[in-house]
């Protein structure tokens, strides 16, 4: 088992996370059930939610689970988020101290538990000072509703913002960003995981298999059919997976994913975990799975350890590229500096 400090904080959870974004939606209450219980079984003890999945079901079906499984809620860290709407009022969105205040009440009262573990800013709010938002986090630290908190889809001068913010005023201070990150999308490396680095906070990815196209389902100029998001819903993310699908990098990412996963006898999911848990200020990967078998397939990462050169492979052949200033090439030239002459 790979137990990791949740950010700089002295709580540790494991190196996988379970996801419950599907539960009330795509998973029945049984079938959620059925993944916790699984996921519990194997060892892990990382629980992420949000107040806006599947409009609170989750929240509440977690909830019903940890009620009825003393010995496993004891152990349990429960992540969960607020900044969507909840409703159709002005104040039922957003990081405000209103909405943050009702937001925060509702997910323990889904969650039937009296402290969150982590609490999640979802997204930036322009509209709010963030020195408000600081300021409720650290009274909920305060009041004990909370023990931590993170954010979630923050880019760099959020992250370098929000952290000097709270260190300058004496706020506690955020321990971990949620972002999308996986061989695919790997472009919060231009800067966003090195506000992280800066500021101590950990990762923890979502998306990690990229929506399904690192296990290998989806085929070059193929429509997606069949038990897939994209083959039973063609209409939801047709445009992003045309131009995913036209990409050679896309094809050449997967397949050198599905050569290393033939080589070590293992699947395409589990090499692309690994490499995601195996990156800088990763605390703890998101797993989406919808079913038992995905889950314990997914799970199979924690067991694999790739090679230097695997991973060298990997990283080659996935790299961002990006070609414009500041993050191209002369941007990189611009901020290079050493001694000449020195070591």
């Amino acid at each position: 088992m790979d137990y990791r400090k949740l950010g700089p904080s002295g709580a540790v959870v494991t190196a996988y996370c379970l996801g419950t974004m599907t539960f009330g939606a795509e998973a029945s209450e049984a079938a959620s059930h059925k993944l916790l219980d699984d996921y519990f079984a194997w060892g892990g003890n990382f629980i992420d939610t949000a107040d806006v999945y599947s409009a609170g079901k989750s929240e509440e079906i977690i909830g019903r689970w940890l009620k009825a499984r003393p010995t496993e809620a004891r152990q349990a860290v429960v992540a969960t988020k607020g900044r969507f709407p909840m409703g159709n009022g002005p104040n039922d969105i957003g990081l405000s101290r209103r909405h943050l205040g009702q937001a925060l009440d509702d997910s323990l009262r889904r969650l039937g538990i009296d402290h969150i573990d982590l609490y999640q800013m979802h997204a930036w709010d322009a509209l709010t000072p963030i020195e408000e938002t600081l300021r409720f986090l650290d009274d909920a630290v305060r009041a004990g509703k909370i023990g931590y908190y993170g954010f979630s889809n923050y880019v760099g001068w959020h992250i370098a913002k929000a952290a000097e913010i709270a260190k300058a005023r004496g706020y506690t201070r955020p321990v971990t960003l949620q972002p999308q990150y996986n061989l695919l999308v790997r472009d919060i490396e231009l800067e966003i995981v090195d506000a992280c680095l800066d500021a101590g906070m950990g990762l923890l990815p979502w998306s990690p298999l990229g929506g399904g196209w690192l296990t290998g389902k989806y085929k070059r100029d193929e429509t997606p059919t069949g038990a897939t998001r994209l083959g039973e819903n063609p209409n939801r993310g047709s445009e992003a997976y045309a131009a995913r699908n036209a990409q050679e990098r896309t094809w050449a990412i997967i397949e050198t994913v599905e050569e290393i996963a033939k080589a070590r006898g293992v699947s395409m999911a589990q090499v692309a975990l690994a490499w995601t848990a195996a990156r800088p200020a990763v605390t703890s990967v998101i797993l989406g799975a919808r079913t038992s078998e995905q889950l314990a397939d997914n799970l199979g990462a924690a067991k694999l350890a790739l090679s230097e050169a695997e991973m060298g492979r990997l990283n080659e052949i996935s790299a961002p590229q990006p070609a414009a200033y500041p993050y191209g090439e002369s941007g990189r030239n611009q901020r290079h500096r050493k001694i000449e002459g020195g070591r």
